[in-house]
């Protein structure tokens, strides 16, 4: 059975979607789904390239029980035919992505971050990198929220079928 793969993208890979990647990884642990879903991150600027989450992030993320491990790396054009979802922190991020795909089928699996939220109403996830200790916090609360919406909404298969070339 192909796996459900998703990328989180935000501008430097080194906030948000690290960010999200993690949390997204350990919800899976404790369900035991790892086996079915393939989860990485990304930037649409490749200027931290093979950096660890921002050591703030990594501070805040620590204090919930995360361990960001993912360095940095920037979108490629191979990452819209390998991954089924494509989720972007703000609207930069989306137009970024729009621009980036190259078919109608590709810029489908473009997807913002808090259309999955539950319980928290914010547009987009902002970015903490030139903020205090509560943007960071923040952010941490609305991934939360967002990717335990997303592995509600994924977790039938019907809204978001698996990529078949996985």
């Amino acid at each position: 059975m192909p796996k459900t793969s998703i990328l989180f993208v935000c501008l430097g890979n080194i906030c948000r979607s690290p960010m999200a990647e993690g949390i997204f990884l350990k919800m899976l642990q404790h369900q035991d789904l790892t086996a079915h879903y393939d989860i990485d991150s990304a930037g649409l600027i490749s200027s931290h390239q093979g950096e660890l989450a921002d050591s703030r992030m990594r501070f805040h993320a620590s204090k919930r029980d995360y361990t960001l491990t993912h360095r940095s790396r920037p979108v490629t054009k191979a990452d819209f035919d390998r991954f089924d979802l494509i989720i972007g922190m703000d609207d930069d991020n989306i137009k970024g992505l729009n621009r980036l795909a190259s078919t109608q089928h590709q810029k489908a699996k473009i997807h913002r971050m808090t259309d999955f939220c539950k319980i928290l109403n914010d547009t987009f996830v902002p970015d903490p990198y030139y903020g205090g200790d509560k943007g960071f916090e923040h952010v941490i609360d609305l991934l939360e929220d967002a990717c335990q919406g997303l592995l509600l909404e994924i977790s039938d298969g019907s809204k978001f079928p698996k990529n078949s070339t996985n």
